[in-house]
């Protein structure tokens, strides 16, 4: 294998940030800042807004989407003339 051409493999703490949730992982993330986990090693860190902690599709709180108003809108603006 050639050397210095792989990223860092490492373990890093994902920090939802929308649902303060904090979940360990591995990734070739390259972070500055760092934390302290539950199990009291240093980990970096990588915030992000949404996980599957947050997100609408995987908490089940799906927004439905009025399609009718849409189609409705798009045939009076592109319909046949």
């Amino acid at each position: 294998m050639k050397k210095d051409i792989h990223p860092n493999y490492r373990e890093v703490v994902f920090w939802d940030l929308t649902s303060d949730e904090k979940f360990l992982s591995r990734s070739c993330v390259d972070t500055k800042e760092t934390i302290v986990f539950e199990d009291g090693k240093e980990y970096p860190v990588c915030k992000v807004e949404v996980s599957s902690k947050s997100h609408p599709f995987y908490t089940g709180k799906n927004v439905l989407l009025d399609t009718t108003g849409r189609v409705d809108k798009f045939n009076k603006r592109y319909g046949k003339k």
